[in-house]
């Protein structure tokens, strides 16, 4: 997997044998029971020839053990990076704005609200964040309060500890 973007809905598909990438859609991934697919993955897919190029239609296998963890992937410099200082603790969304591209999540009353910035989400497969909506989230100090490092949806399966 060359790269793959939940909040785009699309990524591309390095072919081994030389061909032009392929293009994969999110509906071909959710249709065969996939959330996303990280950069490395190998994965087989059926292709077919299109106006602008190959596009997946069918996954066949999806292998992660060679994908890089989201965490180990590079951060967009478009925000600040937080060192996280705690573990993954749940939390619930209080509010997020797709459009301004951050929210806050909340641990209950009387603690701080944990800023999230979209491109965070974006690193661990999440398109947006609906009020209400229950996570786990990694955070640490930011300039301005708690940030989170690391969010994941409650219902996809935790991440095994390394």
């Amino acid at each position: 997997m060359k790269w793959f973007d939940v909040a785009k809905g699309f990524g591309f598909i390095v072919p081994d044998n030389g061909m032009p990438d392929v293009l994969l859609h999110v509906t071909c991934l959710r249709r065969d029971g996939y959330q996303a697919a990280n950069e490395g993955a190998r994965i087989v897919v059926e292709a077919v020839q299109r106006p602008r190029g190959l596009q997946a239609f069918r996954i066949v296998s999806l292998d992660e053990s060679t994908a890089l963890h989201p965490s180990e992937l590079p951060l967009p410099r478009t925000h600040v990076q937080v060192v996280p200082t705690s573990g993954l603790e749940p939390a619930i969304v209080k509010w997020f704005n797709r459009l301004r591209g951050f929210g806050f999540l909340t641990q209950g009353e009387g603690k701080p609200d944990i800023f999230v910035h979209m491109e965070t989400l974006r690193r661990y497969g999440i398109a947006e964040l609906k009020p209400g909506e229950r996570v786990f989230v990694r955070f640490g100090d930011g300039s301005k309060g708690l940030m989170a490092a690391e969010v994941r949806l409650a219902e996809m399966a935790l991440p095994h500890s390394h």
